[in-house]
């Protein structure tokens, strides 16, 4: 093929593999990350970009990295979620009794 490009030459930073080496790469840095470290994190992207502050050339990678974060905030809280059920119902069946989650400390416990 003369003057045209080799469809099997590596294509630079756009390439397939590159690129999905970079991603999986931030997901084990975001995976790393405590659920305040994520939100904090969260919290200054969306300050930054609700203040116009954000370079054009960055947007797109800003509001990915938000959406990304906002995904595992949500995972861990509902991971959270489960096991704070998972131990209430264990509770229950070792008690015998319900309790309810949003009793307090000292509330008494009608086993009527």
């Amino acid at each position: 093929m003369t003057g045209g490009l080799d469809p099997s030459a590596p294509s630079g930073p756009l390439d397939g593999h590159e690129e999905d080496e970079d991603n999986n790469r931030d997901e084990r840095q975001l995976d790393a990350l405590g659920y305040t470290q994520a939100l904090a994190e969260l919290e200054s992207i969306l300050a930054e970009l609700e203040s116009g502050d954000v370079d054009i050339d960055v947007l797109a990678g800003r509001v990915r990295r938000a959406a990304d974060l906002l995904e595992l905030c949500r995972g861990r809280l509902e991971g959270a979620q489960i096991e704070v059920s998972r131990i209430l119902a264990g509770l229950d069946d070792d008690l015998g009794v319900g309790l309810d989650p949003g009793a307090r400390p000292g509330d008494e416990i009608d086993e009527a």
